[in-house]
């Protein structure tokens, strides 16, 4: 489906952290190598299995 304005929360993690269900993504992952480095207000392209998809980033927080 057509998922235009729809807002995605992404947590980059290790390989074994993984859990897509959450959005949970591998620091290995297109998604994550797209959306390190940027900053609030970017917009980054990603190829994916089913086509490409373009987000803007919104907020980025850290935890530890």
């Amino acid at each position: 489906g057509d998922d235009a304005g729809e807002e995605r929360n992404y947590r980059i993690v290790g390989a074994d952290e993984t859990d897509a269900r959450q959005g949970w993504v591998s620091i290995d992952s297109p998604v994550a190598r797209a959306l390190l480095g940027k900053s609030v207000g970017d917009e980054v392209s990603v190829e994916l299995p089913d086509g490409g998809v373009v987000f803007e980033v919104l907020e980025i927080r850290y935890s530890t």
